[in-house]
């Protein structure tokens, strides 16, 4: 019975100082008061509301869950309660958590969006075009667009308790719309100004391929896409971005040029410390015959590639005696040629190379006849040019 409970008496600090100033003999019908939980059972809740009666709260003024009212709420948890009815004629003042709830969570939702403050909803359901979740008892419509910054499967939030702001709020005709993604673009763009703030130029970072075009790759460092130039993904000649990488590829790059003010910056694939220049340009002689391979035509010669990333320029007048209007007249694309070293021009990564001279060299060996084998040298040579 209830007479049997007896009324704890109110913590001074958790209870007086929210108490202090409420006029206990003045309650009415409609009020919403603060009240100290000082008994549960399996039918209601015995409240102290700082009265001559303690507040009584049924099952169904608590809660809309089927749930033990233990797990709702225990003794010493502050409410705020609704007056039902100042007697219910058994010496105790009718309650209601939930009609409390109502009126505070609408007040809560008003100062939220006056202030775009951030309130947190649970995910209910989901339906056509978005999301429902729930403030408390009020409902709270989350668009599909809404819902994240990054394409997100919805069935995945069901359930959880999320951070949003309402974007839109009319009480009267209960159309309330809130935005989890507008809080996720917030959060990322300052971290994309932190992350400017500390990116340096020649500086190594982790990231991954999220875009190929035709002229490189964008890739994403950690909240900063920066462009990989299609002529900066390998020293040697690349004609698709695709044969170096591809989306989703995890890759290790090295910053560019940065122009923070502009948000944009540039990397680099091929590893710095492996600049063909530097590897080969000491073995690369004046005088010097090697093999190379034709790469790239011009109007004024033909450039040879003679290790990745190294080419030399062979002018068109050193490519044949004969009178030719164009260097693809006598050369193919891919093709492996001898070429003689003309020039080394290592301070502006220039090589001069010949053909013709190439081939004088090897017609003088071509000469000589090697009579105790019956074999000419220039049969042994043959083909090879």
């Amino acid at each position: 019975m209830r007479s049997g409970i007896m009324t704890v008496e109110l913590n001074e600090n958790s209870m007086g100082d929210f108490l202090k100033d409420f006029d206990v003999k003045r309650i009415s019908s409609g009020d919403i008061l603060k009240g100290q939980v000082i008994d549960v059972n399996d039918k209601e809740v015995i409240v102290n509301i700082n009265y001559a009666f303690d507040g009584v709260i049924s099952k169904e003024e608590l809660t809309n869950n089927d749930v033990s009212l233990n797990e709702v709420v225990k003794p010493g948890d502050i409410l705020d309660v609704y007056v039902i009815s100042p007697n219910d004629g058994e010496g105790y003042v009718q309650l209601s958590r939930l009609r409390a709830l109502q009126i505070t969570e609408k007040e809560d939702l008003k100062t939220a969006f006056k202030n775009e403050e951030t309130i947190k909803v649970i995910v209910k359901e989901e339906v056509k075009g978005g999301l429902v979740a729930y403030y408390g008892s009020i409902r709270v419509f989350i668009p599909a667009s809404l819902a994240s910054r990054e394409r997100v499967d919805l069935k995945t939030l069901l359930g959880k308790e999320i951070e949003v702001r309402l974007t839109e709020l009319d009480l009267r005709n209960r159309k309330i719309v809130a935005s989890r993604r507008i809080l996720e673009e917030e959060a990322y763009e300052a971290k994309k100004k932190e992350i400017w703030k500390s990116i340096k130029s020649g500086e190594k970072r982790e990231g991954i391929v999220k875009k190929v075009i035709k002229a490189g790759a964008i890739v994403d460092i950690g909240g900063v896409t920066g462009l990989i130039h299609i002529n900066d993904l390998a020293w040697e000649r690349v004609k698709r971005v695709e044969d170096v990488v591809n989306v989703g590829d995890k890759v290790t790059v090295f910053v560019g040029e940065v122009d923070a003010q502009n948000e944009r910056v540039s990397l680099i694939l091929k590893d710095v410390d492996k600049e063909p220049w530097k590897v080969h340009a000491d073995s690369i002689k004046a005088g010097d015959v090697v093999e190379g391979k034709v790469v790239k035509f011009m109007s004024f010669g033909a450039f040879v590639e003679l290790f990745p990333g190294v080419e030399g320029l062979v002018h068109i007048n050193e490519i044949t005696d004969e009178n030719i209007a164009k260097p693809s007249d006598v050369l193919q694309m891919g093709q492996t040629v001898k070429v003689k070293v003309l020039d080394v021009n290592k301070a502006d990564k220039r090589i001069s190379l010949s053909i013709k001279d190439a081939v004088e060299r090897s017609n003088e060996y071509m000469q000589y006849n090697d009579t105790e084998d019956g074999v000419t040298l220039g049969e042994l040579f043959k083909g090879l040019f």
